[in-house]
């Protein structure tokens, strides 16, 4: 796996926000969570999301060292993707993602029956 040379922020959070800072990655990191995927399953799970858009995507994760993408040699093709060990170091953040944004919903539901 070649990790593409890119200049980095200074700031970690920036950094952070740059390898992961978009929906996309995040939704396509949530589902890699699980386990490998194949092309056609990340499609389905991650709704809304364009093949271009996608396959961009996993481009970019793989060049960052967070997605590794395995083709077998099969008539037709097989292409499945998987996290890196440091893909897989993101799951705290994407976890207190969730748990943030769970609490989120709960205090809004909370405000819109008290205001009905």
């Amino acid at each position: 796996m070649t990790i593409k040379r890119k200049t980095l922020p200074l700031c970690p959070v920036a950094t952070t926000v740059e390898m992961i800072g978009n929906k996309w990655k995040l939704l396509i990191l949530r589902d890699l969570m699980g386990g490998t995927r194949r092309f056609g399953q990340l499609r389905a799970s991650v709704s809304g999301i364009s093949q271009k858009v996608l396959t961009q995507n996993l481009r970019d994760m793989q060049s960052d060292g967070l997605v590794l993408r395995k083709v077998y040699a099969e008539v037709p093709p097989r292409v499945e993707y998987s996290l890196t060990p440091t893909g897989r170091s993101l799951a705290p953040v994407i976890d207190i993602m969730a748990q943030w944004g769970e609490k989120y919903k709960k205090s809004v539901a909370r405000r819109t029956v008290k205001s009905v």
